[in-house]
C-alpha cells in the first residue's frame, strides 16, 4: 500500500505532497486570472482561515488550495518532508 506523505499548509491543514504540482505566488495576473476562475468553477480550497493569501498550491486534480504561508515556507516544508524519508 502507498503510503501518503502530508505537507503542512498552515493551521492545521495539510496536502498530500504526492498531489502538488506547483507552489506559486498570487501576486501575477495569470494567477490571479487561475483564482478567479476556480472561485466561479469551484475548484477552490480556501486554508487562509482570512488571512491574506501568500501562496497557491496547484494540485493535479486541478484544484487550487490557497494558504496564508509563503510559497518559500511551504516548499520547504515538502523539501524537508522529502528529505526526512530518505
Amino acid at each position: 500500500m502507498k503510503s501518503f506523505k502530508p505537507v503542512n499548509i498552515g493551521f492545521g491543514n495539510v496536502v498530500i505532497a504526492e498531489r502538488i504540482i506547483a507552489v506559486v505566488s498570487p501576486e501575477s495576473a495569470p494567477i490571479k486570472r487561475m483564482i478567479q476562475e476556480g472561485r466561479e468553477n469551484g475548484s477552490i480550497i480556501d486554508a487562509t482561515y482570512g488571512r491574506k493569501t501568500k501562496a497557491v498550491i496547484v494540485t493535479d486534480s486541478g484544484s487550487l488550495v490557497l494558504s496564508a504561508l509563503l510559497p518559500e515556507t511551504v516548499a520547504g516544508r515538502i523539501a524537508q518532508d522529502s528529505a526526512a524519508e530518505q
